[in-house]
C-alpha cells in the first residue's frame, strides 16, 4: 500500500487471523489494491475461517482488466467516455464484482463499495441501477460509496446522498480529529438520508499510532511524502495539546482518535490504517491492531470534542478534489467544474462553495 515499510505475506495472514480472534472482524479490500492481490490475500487468509463470522467489503470502479496505468494518477474509472458508454457500466461492474469475489474466496459481499467514482459515477441512474441489481442479485448484502483518494467531493457526495439515499447503505469518508474539514461537512447529510459512514485515514498519516515524530525517515515510496513541510511537527504538537483528554480515559492517541470519530453522527465504523514504521523502535502493527481491539465504548463530553476540533481546525488548508468553485477545465478523473445541480445541493444545506471548499492556507 505504499505506506512505511513491506510487510511480509505470512506476517499479514497472521495480523488478519489475530484480528479476527480479536472480534476486529471485518475486512476491507479494493479490486485495483496490486491489481488483484489484496483480494488474493483475503482469499489466503480466510480461505479457512467460516464465512459468517466476518464481514467483506469490497470496492470496484478502476479499470484495470483492459487499461494500463496512468502514472500517479492510477488507472481510469470505468465511466471514462474513452473506455465505454452508459450501456456497458452494468456488464463492466457485474464482471469486476464476480471477479474480485472469486479472488477472495467467496461469493458475497458484505458490502460494496463504488470506488473513487468520477463526476459520471456520483450521478448516473444507470450506475446505481447497476449497483442495486448487485445487492438483489445476491453478489452483495449491501452497498456504497467511497470517494478518493483525496480529499474533497463534498457536493457530489451529498447530491449522491440525495438521489440515491434509499439504496446506499454506507459512505467511506476521510476524517480524523485533525482533518474534520471537509468530512464533516457530509455528517447531516449522511443523517438526513439515514446512511452510515466508514471514516478512513482516521491515523492521520500515522500521527495517531504514536511512532511517527519529527525527523521521522520517510521511505522514498511513502505516499505520505508528498504530504506538505512541516505536517509531522504540526500534528505532533496539536497531539501533545489534545493528550489531556486521552490521558483522562486512559487511552492511546489511536485509540482517542477513533473515539472521536465514533463520537460523530452516523458514524459507525473506523479504518485506521496499520502501518509498519520503519526503525527498531518502531511501533509493530501488531500493538496497532491490539490498541483497536481493545477501544472501549466512551461518550466523550462536549466540552472535549469542542476542545479536540478547536486544536484540530484545518477548514481551508488544501485543495479540495470533486466539484470545485475554482476549476474551470473540462471534467477530469476526480476534479470538474461545479454546475446547477451541485450548487443547489449547496444552497439546500447552506455551504458557500467559494468560501467553505477553497484553499485558503
Amino acid at each position: 500500500m505504499h505506506f512505511g515499510v513491506p510487510v511480509e505475506e505470512n506476517r499479514m495472514i497472521d495480523l488478519m487471523h489475530r484480528s479476527h480472534q480479536l472480534g476486529v472482524s471485518t475486512f476491507m479490500t479494493a479490486d485495483v489494491y496490486g491489481q488483484g492481490a489484496a483480494d488474493e490475500m483475503i482469499g489466503k487468509a480466510m480461505g479457512s475461517i467460516k464465512r459468517d463470522t466476518y464481514c467483506l467489503a469490497g470496492a470496484v470502479g478502476h479499470d484495470f482488466y483492459e487499461t494500463r496505468r496512468d502514472g500517479a494518477k492510477g488507472f481510469p474509472r470505468f465511466t471514462n467516455p474513452e473506455l465505454r458508454q452508459p450501456g456497458e457500466y452494468r456488464d463492466y461492474l457485474f464482471r469486476a464484482t464476480e471477479k474480485s469475489l472469486e479472488r477472495c474466496g467467496t461469493d458475497y459481499f458484505d458490502l460494496l463499495l463504488l470506488h473513487n467514482p468520477d463526476h459520471i459515477g456520483y450521478s448516473s441512474d444507470v450506475v446505481w441501477n447497476a449497483m442495486r441489481d448487485l445487492r438483489d442479485q445476491g453478489l452483495t448484502k449491501s452497498v456504497g460509496v467511497a470517494p478518493g483518494p483525496a480529499n474533497g467531493f463534498t457536493l457530489d457526495l451529498l447530491m449522491c446522498f440525495e438521489r440515491f439515499g434509499e439504496l446506499i447503505d454506507w459512505a467511506m469518508i476521510i476524517l480524523n480529529p485533525f482533518e474534520p474539514w471537509p468530512g464533516s461537512m457530509l455528517l447531516d447529510g449522511a443523517e438526513k438520508e439515514n446512511i452510515r459512514l466508514i471514516t478512513r485515514v482516521v491515523d492521520y498519516g500515522g500521527i495517531f499510532h504514536g511512532d511517527v515524530r519529527p525527523g521521522h525517515p520517510f521511505p522514498s515510496h511513502d505516499h505520505r511524502v508528498y504530504r506538505p513541510a512541516g505536517w509531522v511537527e504540526a500534528g505532533c504538537d496539536k497531539l501533545d495539546r489534545i493528550r489531556t483528554v486521552a490521558d483522562k480515559y486512559d487511552l492511546t492517541p489511536i485509540q482517542l482518535a477513533s473515539i472521536w470519530n465514533l463520537n460523530q453522527k452516523m458514524v459507525r465504523s473506523v479504518v485506521p490504517t496499520l502501518i509498519q514504521e520503519p526503525g527498531d523502535d518502531a511501533k509493530p502493527i501488531e500493538q496497532k491492531l491490539e490498541e483497536l481491539a481493545s477501544i472501549p465504548d466512551i461518550q466523550l463530553a462536549e466540552e472535549e470534542i469542542n476542545f479536540i476540533n478547536e486544536v484540530g481546525d484545518n477548514k481551508g488548508c488544501m485543495a479540495l478534489k470533486g466539484g470545485s468553485p475554482v476549476y474551470k477545465g473540462e471534467p477530469v478523473a476526480d476534479q470538474w467544474p461545479l454546475n446547477q445541480d451541485l450548487l443547489e445541493v449547496a444552497r439546500r444545506y447552506g455551504i458557500k462553495p467559494e468560501e467553505d471548499l477553497v484553499c485558503t492556507h
